[in-house]
Order: C-alpha cells, then structure tokens, then sequence
C-alpha cells in the first residue's frame, strides 16, 4: 500500500484556517466514530479560537505535518513554552491519516524541543477516553499524575442561589493580582504561567472572566478563570488552596454564563468538592489526566485545568 510521506514545520499564519478545519474535522470524527457527538459544533470557524488564543500569547507555537505530495496539513500540535515548563496543547490528525504515525512524528518534534532547549517538563491535560493517545504518550515517558472529572453544570437564566461560604471574599481578578498568582501556583503546583493570567485578565479577545479569592489577611488563596467562547464554554485555568475557596470560585464563575452549560475539571480525589457539584445537579461527560514527562510537583492545593490554553 502506498503511502504519502511528510515533513513537519512550523506553522506560518497563512495556515490558520487549514489548521481550524484540521481541529473541526479530526475532533468531530474521532468523538462521532464513537457514537460521542460532535464536540464542536457550526462550522471551522469556532475552531480558530485555538490560533487566536495561543498567537495572543507571543510565545506559543504549533507544528504541522504536511503532506509531501499534495501539500495539504496532515496533523497539526500547538505547544507552549513557558518560564518552568512546555505545555503540549491539542493535537489534531486528519482523519484521512488516523494511524498513518502523524501524532508520532508531531510528539517527538516537541519532545526534542522541549529536551533540547533545557526545559525539564513537558505537560498536558489528556482524555482518559483516548486510549490511542494515552498509548501514544506513555511510550514518550508521559506518567498520570492527577485525574479529572470533566463535569457539566446547566445554569438557571436566573442564575445559582446556593448557599457558599466564603463568595464574600470573591472578587474581579485585575493585572496587579498577577505576582500573587504566579506565586501561588508556584507554591500548589510548581509551575508559572504569568502571561497566560495577564491574557486571561486582560480579555483583549472578548471572552474570559477570572476570579479571584482573598484570605482573611487579603492575600490571595485562589483563582480561576472562565470563557465564554461558543467553542469552549468552559471554566479554568484555576489554583486554589482549599475546597471551600474553589467552591465559592466554581459559584462565582459559572455563575456569569446563565442559561448555558459550561464544562469544569475536578480533581477525583477532592470527593468533598466533588460532592458538592453533584448536590449542584452538576453531572460527569468525561475524564482527563494530567501527564508529565519529566519533573513533576504533586500538588499542594486544588488545580482545575482548561484547554484552550492547556494548563496540566
């Protein structure tokens, strides 16, 4: 059987829309096979948002395969290198080329970029649901580290009337909060993120919210973001001390989408604040892990992840 070769490279911005349609395509059918749905619905267009958000933050990056005879992209991986780690975000086949060794080639680019430019982490939030990719990653030295309830909550149009300790001391995250926040996810997790909150708290695309959570002394003991992007109705990133704080943070921020649906990741082994969503009438669609290849910190805290952009 003949098969086209490829060659990978950098993605230039004339690439956007292939690579939207890629995500829009590959996604859609790897769920629909499934008997899963279609996760994204409309048309390419709501997949843009993964070239916009990591082009916002000047430092991210994405690497194609490109089909050597016809010049068409045959997968694709955005990847984001911060101060203390890689961040390996959505990686996409097309569907014409599922088992054909595209996620493979794509995984050691990153790998040997990650390796060769001294980062000593290379993370990702990954569908427990995939056991392809799990397959895929663990073979590159990837290790689960925390699992994740992918949970669905439907706001009332009048919003949530819960009871919760502590929304007195929710407040609008601004950009002086970012040292403080870097500084805790340090502390919880072992990673910074600093330009991912100032994007975040920034909002220049229009869609995100963050929260934060001040203590009694008002130092800073949580936060947590949210978009509104019809592609990505979801809360996270977020880092937060206790589950009483990520509570009274899951309240705030979901309480800002009334009359939709949005997604949140929390972690299996915090059942009190699993709980409490459940009592929320808030139900399970999927789980996640966390994967490290490298260094890992267990976490000192509660860490509620998000994928656009990607925050193992």
């Amino acid at each position: 059987m003949a098969v086209d070769s490829m060659h990978l490279r950098e993605m230039e911005p004339e690439d956007g829309s292939e690579v939207a349609e890629l995500i829009y395509a590959s996604i859609n059918a790897w769920y629909g096979l499934r008997g899963l749905g279609q996760p994204f619905q409309g048309s390419p267009k709501v997949t843009e948002i993964f070239h916009e958000v990591y082009s916002a933050t000047g430092s991210s990056r994405c690497v194609v395969a490109e089909n050597a005879r016809t010049g068409r992209l045959m997968g694709s991986c955005f990847y984001h290198p911060r101060k203390t780690h890689v961040g390996l975000g959505i990686m996409t086949v097309h569907p014409n080329y599922f088992g054909f060794g595209a996620g493979s080639r794509l995984l050691e680019y990153i790998c040997r970029f990650t390796d060769g430019n001294g980062y000593k982490a290379l993370r990702l939030t990954q569908s427990a649901l995939n056991l392809d990719s799990f397959s895929l990653y663990n073979r590159y030295g990837f290790v689960p580290r925390q699992a994740y309830q992918d949970m669905l909550l439907q706001v009332p149009e009048s919003g949530l009337d819960h009871e919760v300790p502590g929304l007195d001391r929710i407040r609008d995250a601004t950009l002086d909060d970012v040292p403080a926040m870097a500084a805790l996810e340090m502390e919880v997790s072992g990673v910074s993120r600093e330009e991912d909150y100032r994007l975040c708290i920034g909002n220049d695309l229009g869609f995100w919210s963050v929260s934060v959570c001040e203590g009694s002394g008002g130092n800073l003991e949580g936060f947590l973001a949210s978009s509104s992007h019809p592609a990505f109705n979801m809360l996270g990133p977020g880092v937060i001390r206790t589950e009483e704080q990520a509570a009274a943070l899951i309240h705030t921020e979901l309480d800002r989408h009334r009359g939709r649906t949005p997604v949140f990741l929390v972690p299996v082994d915090r059942y009190g604040l699993v709980r409490q969503m459940y009592d929320w009438g808030a139900r399970n669609c999927e789980l996640h892990f966390c994967q490290v290849r490298g260094r890992f910190q267990p976490y000192q805290g509660i860490n509620m992840p998000t994928f656009v952009l990607e925050t193992a």
